[in-house]
């Protein structure tokens, strides 16, 4: 399956959300390093049009930016990729097992890899609307919030279609 056949379905389909449990992990990590350059390539623009630097409250540190110069960038660019793919996995893996205990909740069938895969490809629209809530500056606890109840809810409405105990 095509990653942009996958990206269709994870926004408007729980059944074949649902079916994404049996794709290759290889190509669920794939769908999720798209996301993950997207965000990276996001913040770090982000970082290159403030101008503002990171260091300015401690005159020290702001000395020892100014002598790395243009190092600064390829370091930058790649602390933002580490940090945006731990945060990446890390809400994965903290949905998978909430996924793993609505799973139970709703009688399913659902060992741990398949609802990872599934949180996975759950997470999209909830990446979407985390990097919009960004663009748009709204409150870190309200997109939080809500991107943590969207992202339940794809999850939710995928564990109905998976194969009862």
């Amino acid at each position: 399956m095509k990653l942009h056949q996958i990206f269709k379905a994870a926004i408007h389909e729980p059944k074949k959300l649902a079916a994404f449990r049996l794709l290759p992990i290889g190509k669920t990590f794939q769908y999720v390093f798209i996301f993950i350059m997207a965000f990276t390539l996001i913040s770090f623009i982000r970082y290159i049009l403030s101008g503002n630097s990171l260091f300015e409250n401690s005159p020290d540190l702001d000395e020892y930016g100014k002598s790395l110069g243009g190092l600064l960038y390829p370091i930058a660019l790649f602390l933002q990729l580490v940090i945006s793919t731990l945060y990446i996995f890390v809400r994965i893996s903290i949905f998978a097992y909430a996924g793993t205990l609505l799973a139970k909740f709703f009688k399913r069938r659902g060992d741990f890899r398949f609802i990872w895969r599934t949180s996975a490809i759950a997470c999209t629209v909830p990446l979407l609307l985390t990097m919009l809530f960004d663009y748009f500056s709204v409150s870190d606890s309200y997109s939080l919030i809500t991107t943590s109840v969207v992202h339940l809810a794809y999850l939710g409405a995928a564990l109905r279609h998976y194969p009862k105990i």
